[in-house]
């Protein structure tokens, strides 16, 4: 009885965990076929000239990208990119830029006089 209770568990966590699993792997697969070539590796750009997408806010991501899709935001860049993106792919996009690890800088402190 108790290896049939883990065993349902373990059914029910993965059927639980596939969707999940499926959002990060196509929203990262898009990230590394098209958005990694400005905005860097896992969304970490190298320059100033493109932002940095990991560790934004999924909200945030989706209403700048479907801005951008609407013609809202202007960017030569970005509208092309965008107007390509369905809802779904944005979803992921966001999800997998929000739950990447953006990197952080150390800020100045003042000694004073």
């Amino acid at each position: 009885m108790k290896s049939l209770s883990i065993a349902v568990l373990l059914v029910l966590s993965w059927v639980g965990a596939s969707p999940a699993a499926s959002v990060s792997s196509s929203g990262r697969l898009k990230a590394e076929q098209v958005c990694q070539a400005c905005h860097g590796p896992g969304g970490n750009s190298a320059t100033d000239q493109f932002p940095r997408l990991a560790g934004q806010r999924e909200a945030y991501l989706v209403s700048a990208l479907r801005a951008y899709r609407a013609g809202l935001r202007n960017d030569a860049t970005m509208r092309p990119q965008a107007e390509r993106l369905t809802d779904e792919e944005i979803a992921d996009l966001a999800a997998y830029y929000g739950a990447r690890t953006g990197l952080t800088t150390r800020r100045a402190t003042w000694c004073g006089g």
